[in-house]
């Protein structure tokens, strides 16, 4: 007689830093769903466009991910669409947003949203990632919105080279500009126990591998893997480093 499958939970941490910018316009946020346990947001959006914009972009957001998660149903609901919902109402509010501040905000996101099935949809628009580690193991990750990401994926430079071209920051979509989003999703069937999952800005993946991450993220629990990022990535940041934040959600066996 095979042994009954043991519980698990969803650990969850987030880090936020103001790096050696002046001001902060990064947000993050995990939220636990307020009436059906086993189910998670995590989001994190990255503001552009001066002093105050940035942070109004990326304070919409967050504010759009609260009020829809809180009408969200995981029994009913399509965990992508919600997503995409999240991005298209964001953009659009972001938009109302300069209209009437005479500013340019605009935001990166990336979020993944778990169901009690343990299924996950994952969704970005930017340069912020969202990364899918099994054990120390990179599964997947998403794909910028990127100039210099195009120029990865045609073959005309390499990923290391991207890092350091000088055009690295210069995105194809995002929230808040004329053009609406794209809404990439991405669908994970099962998150297994061990698994990870881990949204951050470009402030913070910047400055790792794939293998450093997913080595951090396996070893530590997760408040102590955001610690030790934001604190090598300030290391390495040199003195010239943007806003940082991340979001990290493991899937742990109950002992």
């Amino acid at each position: 007689m095979s042994a009954p499958p043991k519980g698990y939970r969803l650990t969850a941490a987030t880090g936020i830093h103001r790096g050696d910018r002046t001001y902060q316009q990064d947000q993050v946020e995990v939220l636990a769903h307020p009436r059906v346990s086993g189910c998670l947001l995590g989001i994190v959006a990255d503001g552009m466009g001066g002093k105050s914009g940035g942070r109004k972009a990326s304070d919409q957001v967050v504010l759009t991910a609260r009020q829809l998660f809180e009408r969200y149903a995981p029994s009913s609901d399509d965990a992508a669409e919600t997503l995409k919902q999240l991005v298209l109402e964001s953009h659009l509010m972001i938009k109302l947003t300069a209209i009437t501040a005479e500013e340019e905000p605009h935001s990166t996101v990336a979020a993944f949203l778990i169901n009690p099935s343990r299924e996950c949809a994952v969704i970005h628009a930017g340069d912020s990632r969202v990364y899918h580690f099994r054990g120390a193991d990179m599964v997947s990750r998403t794909k910028d919105h990127s100039y210099v990401q195009r120029l990865v994926d045609e073959g005309q430079i390499t990923e290391d080279e991207a890092n350091v071209h000088p055009q690295s920051n210069l995105l194809t979509g995002c929230l808040g500009t004329f053009q609406d989003p794209p809404v990439t999703t991405h669908h994970i069937a099962r998150l297994e126990v061990g698994d990870a999952l881990l949204a951050c800005s470009d402030g913070l993946w910047h400055y790792f591998s794939p293998r450093e991450l997913g080595a951090i993220l396996h070893t530590l629990p997760p408040r102590e893997a955001s610690e030790m990022l934001i604190s090598k990535a300030r290391q390495r940041a040199r003195g010239g480093g943007d806003n940082l934040s991340l979001a990290v959600v493991r899937i742990e066996a109950l002992s």
